[in-house]
């Protein structure tokens, strides 16, 4: 029994050695947070583990309540996925008024939750924002205009747009359920800028999109250096309390000490506070009589960039349902803003599972979360 304490602790210390020699350090974190709780990955109440900086809502605007709020029953179907996938929020909103909505497992109309990606729409919203500012000269200025880093070879031709539009050509690996890859470093690690900055551009910026969290998370180091101001406050000034949000939110830092937002990640809100941002984009970036967003970015946004990728335009996914132009914000564990532009109807979708397909195609369960929330919508006038 002895040896084989004694053969434990040596190997646990080897392991403690070998994690420390070739830093990967951050691991440590990443164990206590996720599996030390049952996890496999991130989940949606993980803020609670982190640092974070508070978005304040100081002015807010509800949105308004239907006549028939509630009335339209959910189908078999919709309450089958929403079991299965624990749904925490189903939110039905048509022309600015909320006909259903549902909470779960606890959760109410009050109670954040990790959006994960998501955060990536917000990030290139506050892209255009910082251009229409004066801030960043648009989206062909190179990057190596804000960090020495890409001033040489293929990084000296990187753009903020390629950010945005997730063409940068990163030596990046996008994977969420091992801790050995930069995806997992950049969330648990406590000094994430030089994680980024240390990545090199291994492919011509600017050609194909490939899906990477590192280009979003690049995109707000930018906007942070060009607006000398936390991510976190430039969205509270010109979006979070210009649209009325009604609960304050959080966005998850790498640490108090360094103060960086997951740019990429980890923006913690309510249902009815993340759906601004559906109502915003239909509405062409106008916010009742306020305009926050130009409408040419708007367009930007919800066009495709590259032809052999027609279901990503800047920040934004793309698709069709029966016909009808559908766009939305996605995140990981399925967590979905749908927006159906000409029918002025918004989905929204927070919990803690989700059934992927191949990447381009949507998913099975967003296509379902499309379908209902849309024969709900359209079962009133």
């Amino acid at each position: 029994m002895k040896k084989a304490l004694k053969w434990l602790v040596g190997i646990s210390l080897i392991l403690i050695l070998l994690i420390y020699l070739f830093q990967v350090d951050y691991i440590f974190s990443g164990v206590r947070t996720i599996y030390f709780t049952g996890n496999n990955t991130a989940f949606i109440s993980d803020y609670k583990y982190f640092d974070n900086r508070e978005i304040v809502a100081s002015s807010p605007q509800p949105w308004s309540i239907h006549e028939q709020y509630n009335q339209i029953e959910a189908s078999e179907k919709l309450k089958e996925i929403n079991k299965k996938r624990e749904t925490k929020a189903f939110l039905v909103i048509k022309n600015d008024s909320i006909i259903f909505e549902k909470y779960y497992d606890g959760y109410n109309e009050s109670s954040i939750s990790n959006s994960f990606s998501v955060t990536k729409s917000i990030v290139v919203s506050m892209l255009w924002k910082a251009i229409m500012l004066g801030h960043i000269k648009g989206i062909n200025q190179p990057v190596s205009d804000f960090f020495d880093e890409y001033k040489v070879g293929l990084a000296s031709n990187l753009t903020v747009g390629n950010l945005a539009s997730m063409s940068s050509g990163m030596d990046w690996s996008e994977e969420y359920y091992t801790p050995f890859n930069i995806t997992a470093e950049s969330y648990f690690t406590k000094d994430l800028r030089p994680v980024i900055l240390n990545r090199k551009i291994v492919n011509e910026p600017g050609k194909s999109f490939k899906y990477l969290s590192g280009d979003t998370q690049l995109l707000g180091m930018v906007i942070e250096k060009a607006t000398n101001s936390s991510l976190s406050d430039f969205l509270e000034k010109h979006f979070w309390n210009p649209m009325g949000a009604e609960n304050a939110a959080l966005w998850q830092l790498d640490s108090k000490e360094n103060g960086m937002e997951k740019a990429y990640c980890c923006f913690s809100a309510t249902a009815k506070d993340f759906a601004r941002f559906g109502k915003l984009y239909i509405n062409k970036g106008m916010w009742n009589d306020k305009k926050i967003l130009d409408s040419s970015y708007i367009d930007l946004s919800l066009n495709p960039v590259f032809e052999k990728s027609p279901y990503y335009g800047y920040g934004w996914w793309l698709y069709e349902f029966e016909g009808k132009k559908v766009f939305t914000m996605n995140g990981h564990r399925g967590q979905f803003v749908i927006s159906f532009p000409d029918e002025n109807i918004i989905i929204v979708r927070q919990g803690e599972f989700n059934n992927k397909v191949e990447e381009g195609k949507g998913t099975s369960d967003l296509q379902h979360y499309i379908a209902e929330g849309y024969k709900i919508a359209s079962s009133i006038n």
